[in-house]
């Protein structure tokens, strides 16, 4: 099974959606509580919800494989990107709930652990960090679009409801004040989704590595909370309310493109 999928388009945008992937090797399959083996902390058809940016012009770049084989949005040493709240790690033992991801006394050691960084995080960081220098050097600058969802409400990683649609910039640190303002002035010029700028979510490893706007590398994380598209506990895509809310993502890239 390849490691990835690679659409190269012809706009200086990259889509990459790290947490798509549901694959994971039966080795490590068998050693899954039986929650964890349905995959639950994935990004759901946030695939689907993208395929459109083809029409822009964008590349896009999906993993095969599960987040709880490697987590490809988590530093390859595991420093924690919000220190002092509770998260998951580079190859995560806790699912968002709270619950196990393994079976007691089979979760993954240091050893295992590097060979999964070597096998499945390496070659996608490679191929995102190339086609980044291929988009700039065509374009002279690029956007790296960070396409993520996650379940609207989750205790053990924040209170409350998470608004629908949550930009992070690093803090404004990833990309152009000027691309941050177009973002925010999409977003209020629509009233059918609440929505924070660096909130709760500000961006991950991806963004906070590989945003340089000096170098004309620009990125932006949006995380969505996925009841505005799907059901949280079947995971069936809704056609109908993704199809809405695509009207406001397109809006968002078309906005990265001016």
């Amino acid at each position: 099974m390849d490691i990835y999928e690679l659409h190269r388009g012809t706009a200086p945008l990259l889509v990459s959606l790290p947490h798509d992937g549901t694959a994971v090797p039966d080795a490590i399959a068998a050693r899954l509580t039986d929650r964890a083996r349905r995959v639950p902390d994935t990004d759901w058809h946030v695939s689907r919800l993208y395929a459109f940016a083809r029409e822009l012009g964008a590349s896009i770049l999906v993993p095969r494989h599960s987040r709880y084989v490697v987590d490809l949005n988590r530093p390859p040493d595991d420093t924690s990107l919000y220190p002092g709240q509770n998260t998951t790690g580079l190859c995560p033992v806790v699912q968002f709930s709270g619950e196990p991801v393994y079976r007691a006394g089979v979760e993954p050691d240091a050893a295992e652990i590097a060979a999964r960084v070597d096998t499945y995080w390496r070659p996608y960081h490679d191929t995102l960090d190339a086609e980044l220098q291929r988009i700039r050097g065509e374009h002279g600058r690029v956007v790296l679009w960070e396409g993520h969802s996650i379940r609207g409400t989750l205790p053990f990683l924040f209170e409350g409801a998470l608004p629908v649609l949550n930009p992070g910039t690093a803090a404004g640190t990833s990309c152009t004040p000027a691309l941050q303002q177009r973002l925010a002035a999409v977003l209020d010029a629509q009233a059918e989704y609440s929505h924070v700028v660096n909130g709760r979510f500000k961006g991950g490893y991806i963004t906070r590595h590989y945003g340089d706007p000096e170098i004309g590398v620009e990125a932006v994380q949006l995380e969505i909370a996925q009841h505005a598209y799907m059901d949280e506990d079947s995971f069936e895509y809704l056609p109908d309310k993704a199809e809405k809310l695509q009207r406001v993502i397109r809006a968002l890239l078309e906005a990265t493109l001016a």
